[in-house]
């Protein structure tokens, strides 16, 4: 089943949440939706521009995968809300502070190794993510994570692969790469940070606990880093708050390209 088919699906029944859970749980939804549209806002830069003609439509491909999750979470996000706002309303309309994105998805493409490295990173997280999303008690999340956890395995896989290749490749593909992995590992703590309310989420069965996610993750990253004969940054300084509006000043330079048509005309239909 597609996206398309899943959205034309009635509405799941969420289980029954209080408010407070209920305005946190919209917001949790906001973040996973929003990763997704700017992840793939970013890797749709690349279309005609990728090293091959074959990693070009791969990366593409991808692309349009992320999109299509954040249009299901999207979706999502707004039946629970019950505030009238559909996936347009919440891509188009919102301002950057709005946004629950990681910082990690709004960064530059860089250059080849770079754009790897970040789609590693992010899909190692979200395979894991989306894994345990599937025993969600909200039966729409559930679906969703159901398709989307198949879609993040090939974009782990894929990703991984081509890590393997620059790092373990000539002096100047690893030179790139470890570059990459140094400048981006400082977003990676974000991903397994909790927020106010996840144990809430949590207990309910909604989500899992962040931090569940590290151990498998760090597993993953670990092998494939040593067979790409690429170091693990060390810890230390780390950069975080995409989940609660504070972003780099790249987001709004996404938004402004993504937006445009509606800030301009709005509320035009085709």
């Amino acid at each position: 089943m597609n996206e398309t088919e899943l959205m034309d699906q009635p509405a799941a029944n969420a289980p029954a949440l209080d408010a407070g859970t209920q305005a946190i749980f919209v917001d949790y939804l906001l973040h996973l939706g929003d990763n997704g549209l700017i992840l793939g806002q970013r890797l749709g830069e690349w279309c005609g521009h990728g090293p091959v003609l074959e990693e070009d439509i791969a990366m593409t491909n991808i692309a349009l995968d992320l999109i299509g999750q954040a249009r299901m979470l999207l979706t999502r996000a707004g039946e629970i809300e019950g505030a009238g706002r559909d996936e347009d309303a919440l891509a188009y309309t919102r301002d950057a502070l709005a946004f629950r994105n990681l910082l990690l998805v709004e960064q530059p493409n860089g250059d080849f190794a770079l754009t790897m490295v970040r789609q590693f990173l992010f899909s190692a997280w979200s395979y894991e993510l989306y894994r345990r999303l599937t025993a969600s008690t909200d039966p729409g999340l559930a679906a969703i994570a159901a398709k989307a956890v198949k879609e993040a395995a090939y974009h782990r896989r894929h990703s991984g692969e081509w890590l393997i290749r620059l790092g373990d490749g000539t002096a100047e593909s690893k030179r790139r790469a470890q570059d990459a992995l140094d400048d981006l590992w400082i977003f990676t703590d974000e991903m397994f940070e909790a927020q106010p309310g996840d144990a809430a989420l949590a207990a309910a069965g909604l989500i899992p606990e962040p931090s569940s996610l590290r151990p498998d993750w760090e597993a993953m990253v670990e092998r494939v880093l040593a067979e790409a004969t690429l170091t693990r940054p060390d810890p230390g300084f780390r950069r975080e708050g995409g989940r609660t509006g504070r972003h780099s000043e790249y987001l709004g330079h996404i938004l402004s390209e993504l937006q445009f048509l509606q800030r301009a005309y709005p509320g035009a239909q085709w």
